[in-house]
């Protein structure tokens, strides 16, 4: 007889039963996903395709498989076939399928494949890469080509009302391109620099690029065109203009390299020296245009003198309005970090131009040209820069900077001519009230009555 009789009949049931019982357990669900291709570009507002193949350890039908993206504002993902496995996939343990994968945003994004069985949900390893960017679009070839046409015109202009004998005199004693220089090329930079640490956080490194790119450019056109609105000096200013853009061959290389480095050691930095001189071409033809038309032309040139702050104030509206609608979707870019670098840039260049000026004891014309010379920035160079320097989309969003810059930069200057206008018209409104009063009317004649009377009667005869 066994010791244990009848418990053993129980031990032996149960030692028969435990592989049947671990086989009924059910083992945890893993899964691994195939994507072709394995990353995928797809273009803001448009659509990419992408098949995906699920593979796994046990699937059983109702099982649903599901793809999400982990950034909805930069992409997101629909799915074109059945997601609820049938008897036929959890057979096999596979899924395919194709999904289509919808650009909404500029940035970067992973597309992960989830299995869901009752409460459990299982994430495959692999997942699809999303890099959404910004298609080239027609309407921003007609910009920029419309911009650069009606500049050309501008500078033109420019030329025709250019004074060469006070050029020429700047150019004997050049106290204001020199303090324009230090407030460009070392205030500027620095500026930049020191405010893009300040501002933006150790992540956002390549906003800190962008923010030091735009600080380290060259003045821009814009310079001119202002100081001549707010009745600056415009002869410093275009003197001031060509001086910046052909020493920024030197200056920037020297930033570019040293502090640039610093701020973004990954970067693939390219000086642009071609747009550079592209944009000194375009500077000096149009003048040397507008100085050939004052001598041998000079109706000519003085007609496109007359309406020089016409068409001057036009073509600032229509740039700063076309750039506004151009790149709306920007916008969604904007935090109150980007907006308060877009104002720091030009806006401390104004004040530190203006008081570098004051201090020199420069005259008001002067200080304006300098103050403006030293705030506007080329951020056309900036954005070159930076397409060169980081990859996609990185390179498209980080423009920001020096977008935001561009749209801060007309704020103060537009406002001062509003505030000139105004005092412009309350000074004229007074100087008529004054000089009524002060010139009372004539009075009339008696003798004139019958004079006119007199000839009435002699044209009726």
């Amino acid at each position: 007889m066994c010791p244990i009789w009848p418990l053993h009949l129980i031990i032996l049931y149960l030692l028969a039963l435990c592989p049947l019982w671990v086989l009924c357990q059910q083992l945890p669900l893993t899964l691994k996903a195939i994507f072709e291709p394995e990353s995928v570009s797809v273009h803001m507002d448009y659509t990419a395709y992408v098949d995906v193949n699920v593979t796994s350890n046990g699937f059983m039908p109702g099982d649903e498989i599901s793809l999400t993206s982990g950034n909805l504002d930069v992409a997101t993902v629909v799915m074109n076939s059945s997601y609820k496995l049938t008897e036929v996939d959890a057979a096999s343990n596979k899924w395919q399928g194709r999904v289509r994968v919808y650009g909404n945003f500029l940035g970067r994004t992973n597309i992960s494949v989830q299995a869901k069985r009752n409460d459990e949900v299982a994430t495959a390893d692999n997942n699809l890469s999303v890099t959404v960017l910004r298609p080239e679009r027609v309407i921003d070839t007609i910009f920029v080509s419309s911009v650069a046409i009606f500049v050309s015109l501008i500078f033109i202009n420019f030329g025709c009302a250019m004074h060469w004998p006070t050029v020429k005199e700047v150019m004997k004693k050049p106290i204001g391109p020199v303090i324009g220089m230090v407030g460009q090329f070392l205030f500027m930079p620095l500026m930049s620099f020191g405010l893009g640490y300040l501002i933006f956080p150790a992540e956002a490194a390549a906003l800190r690029l962008g923010m030091f790119f735009t600080g380290v450019a060259p003045g821009g056109g814009a310079s001119n065109i202002w100081t001549f609105i707010l009745g600056g000096n415009l002869n410093l200013s275009l003197a001031m203009t060509t001086i910046s853009t052909l020493a920024s061959f030197g200056f920037m290389p020297m930033w570019l390299f040293s502090l640039g480095q610093v701020v973004f050691r990954n970067a693939d930095i390219v000086v642009p020296y071609s747009r550079i001189a592209m944009f000194v071409v375009g500077l000096i033809i149009p003048l040397g245009i507008g100085l050939a038309m004052q001598r041998y032309t000079p109706r000519v040139a003085a007609f496109m003198v007359r309406i020089l702050k016409v068409f001057s104030t036009t073509v600032l509206l229509f740039i700063i309005i076309f750039a506004i609608v151009t790149n709306l979707y920007i916008f969604k870019l904007f935090t109150w970090r980007i907006i308060v670098a877009g104002m720091g840039i030009p806006w401390l260049g104004y004040m530190f131009g203006y008081f570098l000026a004051w201090i020199c004891k420069r005259p008001h014309e002067d200080a304006l040209a300098i103050s403006i010379e030293t705030g506007i920035q080329n951020t056309g160079i900036a954005i070159f820069l930076l397409r060169y320097a980081l990859d996609q989309p990185e390179a498209d969003i980080t423009t920001v900077i020096p977008v935001a810059a561009a749209i801060m930069t007309p704020i103060p200057m537009t406002t001062i001519y509003i505030y000139q206008k105004i005092k412009a018209c309350i000074l004229n409104r007074g100087n008529e009230h004054k000089k009524i009063i002060e010139d009372p009317p004539t009075p009339v004649r008696e003798a004139s009555q019958p004079s006119v009377i007199a000839t009435i009667n002699v044209d009726t005869k």
